[in-house]
């Protein structure tokens, strides 16, 4: 029986991603969601000040790397600034619909399955954390799972074609997720040459010159960066601590918590595909193939390794496993694939239903949302601190999602004017924003009601004088 019935080739399954992939589009137009303006501010402040190797926030040096402000700086700069959060997602949603490109090479890599590649590549698009929240959120995440799940691609087919250049490709990825993120893509990637080396099959192959030369090469790359281009200025160190950070200790209480809510959230993100391969694994819908296929034991032994750290840290967030979902979705994709037709056929319904949803999120609800909750506000009053602050110096403190949203939108309208910064140590006259009254910083101007939060405007100085030429307050109530 072939169990590609309902799917009768690749073209229809391609077919499915595209519509998939293009439900991300309409997420380039909207509002500032979360932290999302971190990234495109700090990426206008050193494109503004000429500053390549510094990610800057609000005039300071963050100590992040700074690859996805590159990408920023390059099609801003050609595009121009007032679309910088729409570059960012653009970007982000690229990423996770590359991966699953990636993902599907793979696959055929793999199994020599074209009609499966397509279909691995769809359960993981439509995995409902990436699908609708995730994939398109200008965060770095996504960016740095593309690289990272790149390189172990590159790395499990260099051993199986004894390529070099894959070797060298898996080295290159690598370096671009630590330029993207963080110290944690060699530990991701450490976790599949592991599991890899364990193969008798790889094991010469991977100790052989090609890989000691390739993995010589990706581990000195960063300590280029940090110790030559950074001049050993602390980042390494602060990379470091933040993930030490994460294994601070918590209360039993709340740790049992913290491990329960985890799997519980890691079950939701992997739905609907992850739960359907669940219940045909159960019902023993499957054929029994996987328990002698390696290269299945091989995606579980990997995803394993890298999901557990992130699991038992007392600390962590589901953000951080975007470099293993398209091993998540490689697993679920072979369990359904081999359950049988009418599996398959169940596991279509399903995933024409997110797609559906996903469009009366994007095109309906989400939207609704931020006109008359969160979002659209944050323009508003990015435009009344401006007019109520014209011609006084204007700073910020408040590097909360919403003052930083509201400052993003303050420094393209105030362009070519400087990004507004941290006031100074001494400053006699002029506007701060802040994330609550503070007597010693100046007196509330403003204050202005942002979803849930609020949002207040200090002065200083002769600056107190000027008359407010906006409505008192903004709230989206």
């Amino acid at each position: 029986m072939n169990p590609a019935t309902p799917f009768p080739g690749a073209i229809p399954l391609w077919r499915l991603y595209a519509i998939a992939a293009a439900t991300f589009l309409p997420a380039i137009a909207f509002h500032y969601v979360g932290e999302e303006a971190i990234l495109p501010v700090s990426a206008l402040e050193m494109w503004h000040r000429g500053e390549w190797a510094r990610q800057l926030l609000y005039g300071e040096n963050v100590q992040h790397n700074p690859l996805p402000n590159w990408l920023i700086i390059l099609f801003a700069s050609l595009a121009g600034w007032e679309h910088m959060l729409g570059i960012m997602r653009a970007i982000t949603i690229a990423a996770t619909v590359g991966t699953g490109l990636v993902l599907a090479w793979l696959a055929r890599a793999l199994y020599g399955d074209a009609a499966f590649a397509a279909f691995a590549a769809l359960v993981y698009l439509t995995l409902a954390d990436l699908f609708f929240y995730r994939g398109w959120l200008a965060y770095a995440d996504p960016l740095f799972g593309f690289f990272v799940f790149g390189a172990m691609a590159c790395l499990w087919v260099a051993c199986l074609r004894r390529s070099a250049a894959l070797l060298a490709l898996a080295a290159a990825a690598l370096t671009c997720a630590f330029m993207t993120k963080a110290l944690t893509a060699y530990a991701f990637y450490g976790a599949a040459a592991l599991v890899l080396l364990a193969d008798r099959r790889h094991r010469a192959y991977l100790l052989g010159p090609a890989s000691w030369i390739a993995h010589g090469v990706a581990a000195a790359l960063p300590l280029l960066w940090l110790f030559v281009v950074h001049g050993d200025a602390g980042q390494g160190g602060r990379m470091f601590g933040e993930i030490v950070a994460k294994l601070a200790p918590a209360g039993f209480v709340e740790y049992l918590v913290k491990l329960a809510s985890y799997s519980l959230d890691t079950i939701g993100a992997l739905a609907p595909a992850g739960l359907l391969a669940a219940y045909y694994a159960w019902r023993g819908r499957t054929t029994g193939i996987e328990a002698a296929d390696s290269h299945f034991r091989t995606v579980l032994w990997i995803a394993f390794i890298g999901y557990l750290p992130y699991w038992i840290a007392p600390h962590s967030s589901l953000r951080y496993l975007t470099p293993l979902y398209p091993l998540a979705g490689l697993a679920i994709a072979r369990l359904l694939w081999r359950a049988g037709p009418q599996a398959l056929a169940v596991t279509q319904r399903w995933l024409v239903a997110m797609l559906a949803a996903k469009l009366v999120l994007v095109l309906v609800a989400f939207p609704y949302y931020q006109s008359y909750y969160r979002g659209a506000n944050y323009a508003a009053v990015a435009r009344q601190i401006l007019d109520r602050t014209a011609g006084h110096p204007l700073y910020t403190t408040n590097d909360s999602a919403s003052g930083l949203s509201v400052t993003a939108n303050i420094d393209v309208l105030r362009l070519p004017a400087a990004p507004i910064t941290y006031p100074p140590q001494q400053w006699d006259s002029g506007f701060v924003i802040t994330y609550k009254p503070d007597g010693a910083v100046g007196r509330v101007a403003e204050q202005y009601r942002l979803g849930g939060r609020d949002l207040y405007l200090l002065c200083r100085g002769a600056a107190c004088s000027t008359a407010s030429r906006q409505p008192p307050a903004v709230s989206s109530q």
